[in-house]
């Protein structure tokens, strides 16, 4: 059953990469990723709890067909294939988001320049961790076999946080070639828990007074915050806490977007923006965990040692008792910690083309001055840990019809060098729904994909009078 270790470490899927929604220009959300974005209504209120639902999981290093799969080959010998193909870079994530509330609106200032501002609150969840590749590998073979070499028990790495972000954003089209744009967020951590900063080893070499020596160094911390409420309150306070926190009632920090769009020509865009530049201070609720020590171990001696020395067996066994406790021993705190937020870069270039013709008259159709296509390329990148996560993705954009545009995108990124996704945004009247959806391809096999995304919304736009 020695399989059913590794099972634990499989069980969560991370990416926040958002590339079809990125610069789509009809869905109010798209600001969110870039406060300096081209905006073109007057104003949008989101459908509470439906205005943005997304969802996003990950696995770099093997999919579930890898191990699930009907092929006749023994399920234990597939386990340990994955293992070793793998190695401590590999990772594992999830990253669920919901708006609770959003809307944006054009102002006027009192000297006639135009700002639009946006606000709103949503609830964010997100694990990450990396494959603790050492671990995996002594679980499977153990120390027997593997004298004189190093287990980095630094491999353990980890992160989980449940959060709410307040978020209000202002945006100014400066001229007919520039927009920027600014967002600040109060963050509100309902439930925190990571361990990122692990040290120490385990090596096992022969011994002299017995067969194996092991050598045990550690150096460990577990932080957690807003974990207490779980155990310690009733349901009914439990649901209150967590309204509480939801409603930035948690432990808080404070960040920022920006943003901007350049129009050097009516046919070239470029745009970029670094998202979440922040922090959140944990003080409250606080519980924190370190192991700190190192050991050189052989094993059980002779429970007669008094032939040796002068020392009892129940003594012997006492001071072996006392070395493990005082390597193992967990001191505890409640010190506050300070956690930076992932910073994201998004930037991209698009070329413009295909203005509409009238029929009628065959010119352009003045009443739609847009342009109907647009191809670019668009960068993300996510700061981890221990690494920085990427994707580049390249676009097509087209307007259809005026309530219905399309944009697709194929993406090539730490999951996979096949990712094509679509999007739609499509609009009734002043009512606007959209769906967007990542690894097409894979959906003939799901068991295959390594990454998978969906987001959809719902919408009021107020469109400008002309429209």
């Amino acid at each position: 059953m020695r399989w059913l270790l590794f099972l634990g470490f499989f069980v969560s899927l991370q990416a926040q990469n958002k590339q079809i929604l990125y610069g789509f220009k009809e869905v109010p959300q798209q600001i969110l990723l870039n406060p300096g974005a081209q905006i073109d209504y007057k104003g949008y209120i989101g459908v509470p709890l439906l205005s943005h639902i997304h969802f996003n999981a990950g696995v770099t290093g093997f999919s579930a067909f890898d191990i699930f799969a009907d092929d006749g080959r023994d399920f234990n010998q597939k386990i340990q294939d994955v293992v070793y193909d793998m190695d401590s870079k590999d990772f594992f994530g999830f990253n669920q988001q919901l708006d609770l509330f959003s809307a944006g609106f054009r102002f006027k200032s009192s000297s006639e320049k135009t700002f639009f501002i946006s606000f709103g609150l949503y609830q964010e969840s997100d694990v990450f961790f990396y494959f603790p590749k050492d671990y995996a590998v002594l679980a499977l073979e153990g120390n027997y076999n593997n004298l004189n070499r190093r287990f980095n028990l630094g491999d353990l790495s980890v992160s989980a946080e449940v959060s709410s972000v307040f978020h209000v954003g202002i945006n100014k089209k400066i001229n007919s070639k520039w927009t920027v744009g600014l967002r600040g967020k109060i963050y509100s951590s309902i439930v925190q828990a990571s361990s990122t900063e692990n040290y120490g080893s385990f090596t096992t070499v022969e011994g002299t007074s017995n067969f194996l020596t092991h050598r045990i160094d550690l150096d460990m911390k577990l932080q957690t915050s807003g974990l207490s409420f779980a155990t310690d309150s009733t349901a009914t306070n439990q649901v209150d806490v967590l309204k509480s926190r939801l409603l930035l009632g948690g432990n808080l920090g404070v960040g920022i977007d920006v943003g901007f769009t350049h129009e050097p020509s009516p046919e070239w865009t470029i745009d970029a923006s670094l998202q979440d530049l922040g922090f959140i201070n944990y003080s409250k609720d606080v519980q924190n965990y370190e192991v700190n020590g190192y050991l050189e171990y052989e094993g059980i001696q002779s429970v007669f040692p008094p032939i040796a020395s002068d020392q009892t067996a129940q003594e012997y066994w006492d001071e072996v008792n006392d070395d493990f406790e005082d390597l193992f021993k967990v001191d505890s705190t409640t010190t506050a910690y300070i956690k930076w937020r992932p910073l994201k870069l998004n930037t991209s270039v698009s070329y413009n083309f295909g203005k509409k013709n009238n029929k009628e008259c065959n010119c352009l159709d003045k009443s739609d001055p847009t342009f109907q296509n647009r191809v670019g390329a668009h960068l993300f990148a996510l700061k981890r840990p221990n690494h920085l996560q990427w994707a580049l993705s390249a676009f097509y954009y087209r307007k259809l019809f005026k309530g219905l545009q399309l944009k697709t995108t194929y993406t090539v990124d730490t999951y996979s060098s096949k990712n094509v996704g679509l999007g739609m945004s499509a609009a009734l009247g002043p009512v606007q729904f959209y769906i967007m959806a990542d690894n097409l391809l894979d959906y003939q096999n799901v068991a295959k994909s390594q990454s998978v995304s969906l987001q959809l919304g719902f919408n009021y736009i107020f469109k400008n009078n002309e429209d």
